[in-house]
């Protein structure tokens, strides 16, 4: 290919490179996976009826194929055809090398080997699908890794729950068209806790946005006190999932919670001390005035069986009408949580020489523990959006479930890369986009030898310096 001249020179361009690859930063994936033993444990929770003796690719190589290229940007099985021959992701996703260390290491799987691996929940027919996947244990291995990242138990985590929408095209099963989002779409259930994934289970658009929460806190905090015993849980809601099993099952089993609440007349009746309170501020200031409560609150008969706590938020704009948000919570006034979160609310207005105000108590319990629940919906999009948890593009159901759970590996690998790796660089707080574009997609010529094989990065690399620092993190001993 000739391009235009340079002063006298002719520029001309080819794919005659030979063994170079665009993605050197996946080492550092590589190296994260071999201390999770992720790709290993993974496999565990397949049924493999292949015949060994035939088997030309590994399940553990098929998973690590398959979820560091999601890692690395390609999202679709038909990438693969050509990655296949990348001389990077050969050497990441094989696990064995073969015993001639002089010849070049084997290609791996296509497309169509990748695609039976993606419908191994589909086994109707057994002479074709002869791996089949454990849902349930592969969403037990969420809450294996996020436990074994600690050294020593917490004393208190906060799990966050929520539900959003994948967008459907055509008449895939399950897809239905959803009020709320204005389109047919399917609508998965997600629980975090801080970064660490510990749930995404795909459902029909049609359910409601609670449908299974209790069925899922219940197996997520088992697994957690399986490992931990003693750590105090929270799980956190928007107002879909107030619902009166969740809130049962979580007093019956030791679990506190803080949810929204839907406003209702009632509610805005018993706020009406408080929502007095904000209009007086107001009137006295002429600014936007937010004032905050809390009051016990008890439904009819039948629901709920005892009055619980009800945090209230009233904020009184100019020219606008009062806006009143309401929590419903189990904790304790004088549980180490609140106690904290009445310390972070108070500090700043003390170091400002100002007073801490009389409603701290549902000040703290609103700004310093419900609120950073929206730090959900940034994990949410990192795996929807850059890691592909949105490409549901499957006829079958099972099918789009195994990629929403593959989707999620590849942002358990990512997040574990940010935590062990990163902390004291730039990336910290990156999006896995942002880590793939600066860190991961550096060019590289691949030069094996009988002894070694030598990735070879431009000397120009913009973030050698991080790459050192990640390296250092996680080189072997």
């Amino acid at each position: 290919m000739r391009f235009s001249d340079h002063g006298r020179r002719v520029v001309v361009g080819a794919f005659d490179g030979g063994e170079i690859t665009s993605d050197a930063g996946g080492l550092l994936l590589r190296e994260v996976a071999h201390r999770l033993d992720l790709f290993g444990r993974l496999a565990t929770c397949f049924d493999d009826r292949r015949n060994q003796e035939q088997v030309r690719h590994l399940l553990p190589d098929l998973l690590a194929q398959r979820i560091i290229g999601i890692a690395l940007g390609y999202e679709d099985v038909n990438d693969h055809d050509k990655l296949r021959h990348d001389p990077l992701l050969r050497m990441t996703a094989s696990a064995k090398p073969g015993a001639n260390t002089s010849a070049p290491l084997p290609a791996l799987a296509g497309s169509s080997t990748l695609g039976r691996l993606e419908r191994s929940f589909e086994v109707s027919d057994r002479r074709y699908h002869k791996i089949t996947a454990h849902p349930a244990r592969l969403q037990d291995l969420y809450v294996d890794l996020f436990t074994a990242s600690y050294d020593t138990p917490p004393e208190r985590i906060v799990l966050d729950i929520d539900a959003t929408d994948i967008e459907t095209h055509g008449q895939q099963v399950g897809g239905f068209f959803h009020g709320y989002y204005e389109h047919r779409c399917f609508l998965p259930l997600y629980i975090y806790c801080g970064p660490h994934l510990l749930l995404s289970k795909l459902r029909h658009g049609n359910v409601d946005g609670a449908e299974g929460a209790k069925a899922a806190i219940k197996r997520v905090v088992g697994n957690i006190r399986r490992h931990w015993p003693k750590v105090e849980i929270l799980v956190r809601g928007d107002s879909g999932f107030a619902r009166t099993n969740l809130m049962n099952w979580c007093e019956a089993n030791g679990v506190d919670y803080i949810f929204g609440l839907p406003r209702n007349d009632y509610l805005l009746h018993k706020a009406q001390k408080i929502r007095s309170r904000a209009a007086v501020d107001f009137l006295a200031t002429g600014k936007t005035a937010a004032v905050f409560g809390h009051f016990y609150h008890m439904t009819r008969p039948g629901t709920w069986k005892c009055p619980r706590h009800v945090t209230a938020k009233v904020l009184h704009l100019a020219g606008k009408e009062q806006r009143c948000r309401f929590l419903v919570t189990s904790l304790d006034w004088n549980a180490p949580a609140v106690i904290e979160a009445m310390r972070q609310v108070r500090e700043p207005l003390e170091n400002q020489g100002g007073k801490a105000p009389k409603d701290l108590l549902a000040r703290a319990i609103y700004a310093a523990i419900y609120c950073p629940r929206g730090d959900m919906e940034n994990r949410i999009k990192d795996c929807q959006l850059d890691l592909f948890g949105h490409r549901a593009s499957a006829h079958a159901f099972k099918t789009n479930q195994t990629w929403l759970i593959l989707a999620g590996f590849a942002y358990v690998l990512m997040t574990h890369l940010r935590l062990m790796a990163l902390k004291t660089t730039d990336l910290a707080k990156a999006a896995p986009n942002t880590i793939r574009q600066k860190l991961l997609k550096i060019g590289a010529r691949v030069i094996a030898s009988v002894r070694r094989i030598k990735i070879s990065m431009p000397d120009a690399c913009p973030v050698a310096e991080i790459f050192f620092t990640a390296w250092r993190c996680l080189a072997p001993p």
